[in-house]
């Protein structure tokens, strides 16, 4: 029989699928009973008691500032981006009909590449907003953080995940044949919800005669994506054993936007939902933190395929953190799978949750599959594209 922390946990999740509009308490809870049956009757994976959750917590800190910093911070840069007219001026170059769609999120796709998974799919948003008059289908919301997550499965600063196989020591080129995959599955689902997305509301035809941008505000956007780059290349080059000591990136982002409030002013009023969307995270994140697995099946495509799946659910930093410590997977497979596979339900993954932060109307479970259905099967197609072009090549 399972350990009972997984029945919590499972619990937590079908109540945020179907609740949720009351996602951020139903995960507060779960996370609460873990810890309170842990201690009471069972023990965390750092040990019992007291002395274990704030072992525990020593290890999970990092991660968890830096995923709240992210989403703070980039929910507040892709309201710069939306307030400098860059969204309201991409008519004049995209085509007005369902390629323009597509196109934006080949955009995402490629913004993700080289930048935080998150900032891409929350500036995405904020272009969609723009361009669909905020009228945006709940499966073009889902294709977004697919395009992004996409995006980011291939390379080592794209996402959480792969950078953390960099910081463990994988070369960048042992993650990037993920792109086979991801490149195949954006084909599969991006068309579909380019098309049907114009149909529920075409993209924007010509741009306002009033628009004007804003060159100040792209600056701050360019500079704040720009610090967290770099940050994130220096440490995880020059200053690897110091990668899980602290949350370089977050800090990096907090900072950076801290030196421009007296350039522009940040618009304030994202900061509560950017904040709620964290904390439930964070929730989330820890209670898969707290969950006692100490290994995973034997390494095959198999197990990468499930593990994918698993994704949507269960967060995806232990899986990736128990696959390292396992070793034998083809790392370029394993990005794709746990990377791409949280698109499947809005809370499968932190730039899901960003998404949802700006269009609120996503965290409905039900909606997103039935809207965002070619989302598994486009992670099926591209897993499969990926075997059999590539095969299945493991390193240690």
């Amino acid at each position: 029989m399972p350990p009972i922390e997984f029945l919590f946990f499972g619990l937590t999740l079908l109540g945020v699928a179907i609740f949720h509009r009351v996602s951020l308490p139903i995960a507060a809870c779960g996370l609460a009973l873990v810890i309170a049956y842990q201690w009471s009757f069972s023990e965390f994976p750092a040990g019992p008691g007291w002395q274990g959750l704030v072992t525990h917590a020593s290890h999970e800190w990092v991660i968890l500032s830096n995923l709240l910093l992210l989403l703070v911070g980039f929910a507040l840069v892709s309201r710069h981006f939306e307030d400098s007219g860059i969204p309201a001026e991409l008519p004049r170059y995209l085509p007005d009909d369902w390629t323009g769609a597509f196109a934006l999120l080949l955009i995402v796709f490629a913004m993700s590449a080289f930048l935080d998974n998150i900032a891409a799919a929350l500036i995405g948003a904020a272009m969609a907003h723009t361009l669909f008059r905020a009228r945006v289908s709940i499966g073009y919301i889902a294709a977004i953080v697919a395009a992004s997550n996409a995006g980011g499965s291939g390379s080592v600063i794209g996402d959480t995940t792969t950078t953390m196989m960099w910081i463990h020591g994988i070369a960048p080129i042992e993650v990037a044949h993920a792109y086979v995959a991801a490149t195949a599955a954006l084909l599969v689902f991006g068309i579909s919800a380019a098309r049907r997305q114009q149909q529920f509301a075409p993209i924007i035809k010509d741009p306002e005669p009033s628009v004007r941008i804003d060159w100040v505000r792209v600056l701050i956007v360019v500079w704040v994506l720009a610090c967290a780059v770099a940050v994130n290349v220096f440490v995880n080059l020059e200053l690897p054993g110091l990668a899980d000591d602290f949350p370089f990136i977050g800090v990096a982002v907090a900072v950076a936007l801290l030196a421009t409030i007296g350039i522009r002013r940040p618009d304030w009023s994202a900061l509560p939902g950017a904040f709620r969307a964290s904390i439930f995270l964070l929730c989330l994140v820890a209670c898969a933190s707290l969950m006692p697995v100490e290994s995973l099946p034997q390494a095959s495509w198999q197990t990468a395929l499930a593990l994918g799946f698993a994704s949507a659910g269960f967060d995806n930093i232990p899986l990736t953190a128990l696959a390292l410590k396992q070793g034998g997977y083809d790392w370029g497979v394993l990005s794709y799978a746990v990377g791409f596979g949280g698109s499947m339900l809005w809370f499968g993954s932190s730039a899901g949750i960003a998404v949802c932060g700006v269009f609120p109307e996503a965290r409905s479970t039900a909606r997103w599959l039935a809207e965002g259905w070619l989302i598994p099967v486009a992670y099926v197609a591209g897993f499969a594209l990926l075997l059999l072009t590539l095969g299945w090549r493991p390193t240690s």
